[in-house]
Parts: C-alpha cells; sequence; structure tokens
C-alpha cells in the first residue's frame, strides 16, 4: 500500500453516498418522463386510408364543398375529425383541393368576393386563389391551395390526406 494515499473521511464517503443515490433516483424519474416525451416521434406514422366522400355523379364543374370524417390518431388520443374539400370536374378529371389557404391556415369559400368573381376567396387577409387553386399573384398566399390524394371507385370519389402540388 502507498504512503501517499488519504482515507476517505465519513464526511466524503456520506457526499459520496448521497450524490450517487440522489442522481440514482433522479434518473428513475427522469427516464419515464424522457420515454413520455419521444414516445410518439419514435412510432410510426399511422397510414391514411381513403375515405369515402361523394357519389361521382353529384360532381359539377362548379367547386362544391363537401365535408367528411377522418379518423386521427394524435399520440395516445383517437378522434374523429370532419375536414372538407372543394371538389369539381374538369373535363373527365375530378379536382379536389383543400379549403385551409396556405397564407395563414384560414379556410377559403367559392366564389364569396364580389370583386374578384369565380375565383377562391380568403377572408382574413383577402388572399385569392384561381379555380385550379393557383394562388393569384400580389395576394398574401405564396403557394397553392393542397390537392387531396384521390380515387375513384365503385361509382364514388374517396379522399386521402392532402398534400401539396408537385412543383409548388
Amino acid at each position: 500500500m502507498s504512503e501517499n494515499k488519504q482515507p476517505v473521511t465519513r464526511r466524503q464517503f456520506l457526499t459520496y453516498t448521497l450524490t450517487g443515490v440522489g442522481g440514482f433516483m433522479a434518473a428513475g424519474m427522469l427516464m419515464p418522463l424522457v420515454r413520455f416525451a419521444i414516445d410518439p416521434v419514435l412510432k410510426p406514422a399511422p397510414k391514411h386510408d381513403m375515405v369515402q366522400v361523394v357519389s361521382v355523379d353529384k360532381i359539377t364543374n362548379e367547386p362544391q364543398k363537401f365535408d367528411f370524417q377522418v379518423h386521427q390518431v394524435d399520440a395516445w388520443y383517437e378522434s374523429e375529425v370532419t375536414t372538407s374539400a372543394w371538389v369539381y370536374k374538369e373535363g373527365n378529371e375530378i379536382i379536389a383541393l383543400s379549403p385551409v389557404c396556405k397564407h395563414l391556415g384560414c379556410t377559403v369559400d367559392w366564389n364569396t368576393d364580389p370583386a374578384n368573381q369565380n375565383h377562391f376567396f380568403c377572408p382574413c387577409h383577402y388572399g385569392l386563389y384561381t379555380k385550379d387553386g393557383t394562388n393569384v399573384p400580389n395576394t398574401p398566399p405564396m403557394a397553392p391551395l393542397d390537392v387531396y390524394v384521390q380515387e375513384v371507385k365503385d361509382g364514388y370519389l374517396y379522399l386521402g390526406k392532402a398534400q401539396p402540388r408537385k412543383g409548388a
């Protein structure tokens, strides 16, 4: 044994012991909180199923607003949420646009601004979109309206998740 070693005093022993036990207890309390906060991020994103919205024969050339229910999962909370889509036909093609303005998330309406007929209008900040959802230059929205993933099956229109347009 070396003669330079200092013996551990009673006070140092208690300090080391209490610090270790306190650290162990703190880690035991913090681990569930960290797991609680991180767990939703680690879970895979739920797949968004297609939802039946409307019969294809009810769709016209004029945009119509259709409401539908979507099953939503937020971490541990599951709910049915009502959402909307502006749907119309352009020739044989069906267009389904999100009603959410790309400026600040207000809801757009079709043909409600007397000064701008046949446009989607956002009353929050006077944003304008053309019939195909393209944002009008020199108005607040900086991007076109999102487009729903869609599918026609057995005479009905099914919508999925709204996605930004390609190239937007």
